[in-house]
């Protein structure tokens, strides 16, 4: 009798495990769709920053085109300021190239641009062949200065106002649509800002 039972015993638990080995891929697969589905709908320029409304990092880089005319932090004070990390090697730095050079034009905007993890030579001709839209170009060949402002991958584009506090992190290339729904209505709030009188009390 015993025997009987646990034989029937076995067989369930032989039973359940078998179930459970069919279902396990199947869940498996549901939780990769899953994962995958909000990918796609994830904006990584959303990525958060730690350093958001704190002041930008301490920096003192050697210049690209002249190293004795390099970036230092104390180049962002003073104005609205963007600070775009890039490398020849990036593909789609390429593409922000057209936004960049655009927004150079625009009125109130400082913009510097620092390579990262490049060799001088290779920053040069690829601003040789794209253009050069930045104001001060700094050197950040063992990408210390990134880490530092929390760069994630290039291209990235840092918005520091007049004060040196970081307000705006956008991770991947900049379009003209960014330009114009992101950046220049952020420029123009912080101008704003800027020029309001304190209060009496502060």
């Amino acid at each position: 009798m015993r025997s009987s039972r646990s034989l029937f015993v076995r067989r369930i638990r032989a039973g359940v495990a078998r179930k459970l080995l069919f279902l396990l891929p199947a869940a498996l697969f549901a939780v990769l769709l899953v994962a995958f589905a909000m990918g796609l709908n994830h904006d990584p320029s959303l990525l958060p920053s730690a350093l958001i409304n704190r002041p930008a990092p301490d920096f003192n880089l050697p210049g690209l085109i002249d190293p004795a005319k390099g970036l230092a932090r104390k180049d962002l004070a003073g104005g609205v300021t963007l600070v775009n990390f890039f490398a020849s090697w990036c593909a789609p730095c390429r593409e922000e190239q057209p936004a960049l050079t655009a927004l150079a034009h625009q009125p109130g905007v400082t913009l510097v641009g620092i390579a990262y993890k490049d060799k001088p030579l290779d920053s040069r001709r690829f601003l040789d062949d794209l253009g050069n839209p930045y104001h001060r170009i700094g050197v950040d060949q063992d990408g210390t200065t990134a880490i530092n402002f929390g760069v994630y991958g290039v291209p990235e584009t840092y918005v520091v106002d007049g004060a040196g506090h970081i307000r705006y992190r956008h991770v991947g290339p900049l379009s003209e649509d960014d330009v114009d729904r992101k950046i220049l209505p952020l420029i123009a709030r912080i101008a704003a800002a800027a020029g309001k009188p304190r209060a009496a009390d502060e």
